[in-house]
């Protein structure tokens, strides 16, 4: 869930940096980034029980979130690497 709702996040901060609000866009990151690394604690603990001995049924659920929160993740890192690329441009726009 925590994945999920990171993605809604970076793709509201993708919409602020389209229209230019790069503050807005700067929270929304941020707020994203919590939700992903809330997610990827999340699945860290499963794995770790895992490891220490604990038994797990071969879950698709499982599966499907952690393909899930890795393909987040790479939103994010995009988004993120965005962010200064805007902030480039818009300046250059304002000199003009």
């Amino acid at each position: 869930m925590k994945s999920g709702d990171g993605r809604v996040k970076i793709d509201e901060a993708l919409d602020a940096l389209a229209s230019g609000d790069l503050t807005k866009a700067e929270t929304l990151l941020k707020e994203a980034n919590d939700l992903v690394v809330q997610a990827h604690n999340a699945q860290t603990e499963v794995i770790q029980s895992q490891v220490s001995g604990e038994s797990m049924e071969y879950s698709l659920l499982f599966i499907h979130a952690q393909d899930t929160l890795m393909t987040i993740n790479t939103e994010l890192r995009m988004a993120k690497k965005l962010l200064p690329i805007v902030k480039m441009l818009l300046a250059k726009k304002e000199a003009e």
